[in-house]
């Protein structure tokens, strides 16, 4: 398919579909240390992830997801937003270095672009969310780092953002993580349970889905506590 009959396709939707969106952008950790186990079960919490908004008659309407990588040479996007019945899941291996400002910078840029192309089409839309996974320290350049901490510490002041920071293994830098978090401890993976994680990751868009744009859901805390340490 063309770029022009995708972004057309991609416009009749919102057009078409009155649904509001939930923007979701998934900034995950693919470096060399996530070879092996971690990343084959990365692979299946974000299988499970898809598989669970799509059960949901409200959700598979508004959920919109994209995912970031940083690692295997850099940083880049797998899949573009767009409701998850229309996407085809992303298989995701592991290697390279951990430039993880540069990857969170371009998640916020196509956050930023994707809330443009609701406005423009009329189509309501809930405070957009950023999932960033890591299990190492960043390595990329320390400008970038810096420019998108002061970014998303900025997007969540004025409530434009809502950012959910997850350290995964005892070498996630959890410091930087927490410079990502304001107002929230960032929370870290108990061993590996990503499914656990996207099980409620996928409660927690369908609940917002639900609601009305602009309202504020409560988080569930109490089921946090089932994948990670607090």
């Amino acid at each position: 398919m063309s770029q022009r009959s995708e972004m057309e396709l991609e416009w009749n939707d919102l057009v078409e579909n009155p649904a509001a969106r939930v923007p979701v952008c998934l900034c995950l950790d693919t470096s060399g240390s996530m070879s092996g186990d971690p990343v084959e079960e990365l692979n299946g919490g974000v299988r499970l992830f898809f598989e669970e908004v799509r059960r949901d008659e409200v959700a598979r309407f508004s959920a919109e997801v994209c995912v970031v990588v940083f690692g295997n040479g850099g940083y880049r996007k797998m899949l573009d937003f767009a409701v998850v019945d229309r996407q085809a899941l992303p298989v995701l291996g592991a290697g390279g270095s951990t430039p993880m400002g540069e990857a969170v910078n371009m998640g916020l840029d196509l956050l930023e672009s994707r809330k443009r192309a609701y406005s423009e089409a009329g189509t309501d839309y809930y405070q957009p969310w950023l999932v960033l996974m890591t299990d190492g320290q960043p390595n990329g350049d320390h400008e970038e780092l810096k420019r998108s901490i002061q970014r998303v510490n900025d997007l969540v002041s004025r409530r434009k953002l809502t950012v959910f920071p997850v350290g995964i293994g005892a070498e996630a830098d959890m410091d930087v993580l927490g410079l990502y978090s304001p107002g929230r401890t960032p929370l870290k993976l108990q061993g590996l349970k990503f499914k656990d994680f996207f099980a409620w990751l996928s409660k927690s868009v369908a609940r917002v889905s639900q609601s009305v744009p602009g309202e504020r859901v409560p988080l569930d805390v109490e089921e946090i506590k089932g994948w990670a340490e607090l």
